[in-house]
């Protein structure tokens, strides 16, 4: 009768459990920001983050403006290509990759440029643990895909 009632209970239990992920909000469906208020939010992130001045703040906004602007290019390109369903040979996928480096070490000397030694230090070390997270994300995202392609093909 114990085991019985126990079962029932982890049952109950896990059905309960199952249904809270449909009451959250799913990420396509939750408000999105515009560029201008993300950029706001990461400005003001990284003040707190790195205590910036008010020279240093107005040196990050037009470099966090700059970024953005890149990255939407770079998504509409993407998504251009998507679209299309066109390969990239693998000379523009190292000229990407190239272009997307000599970006990031521009950005880089920029930072230290701007920032103290010891905010450098912060800024590097939370980019650094931020593109961690942002890759265990990508391959969480994969690894779906592929379950996916292969529930397809059955």
């Amino acid at each position: 009768m114990k085991k019985l009632i126990i079962a029932a209970l982890l049952v109950v239990s896990m059905t309960s459990f199952a249904q809270d992920r449909k009451d959250m909000p799913k990420r396509a469906e939750m408000e999105k920001f515009t560029p201008e208020q993300r950029n706001q939010l990461m400005l003001k992130k990284m003040t707190l983050e790195l205590d910036l001045s008010a020279k240093q703040q107005e040196q990050m906004k037009s470099i966090i403006a700059e970024q953005t602007a890149k990255r939407e290019s770079r998504m509409n390109e993407w998504k251009a290509n998507k679209d299309t369903d066109s390969k990239l040979s693998s000379d523009e996928r190292f000229a990407r990759k190239s272009q997307m480096l000599d970006e990031q070490i521009a950005m880089k000397a920029k930072m230290k440029t701007i920032l103290s030694a010891d905010q450098f230090e912060k800024w590097d070390a939370m980019k650094s643990k931020h593109h961690k997270r942002g890759s265990h994300r990508m391959h969480k995202k994969m690894d779906h895909k592929m379950d996916h392609k292969k529930e397809m093909q059955k």
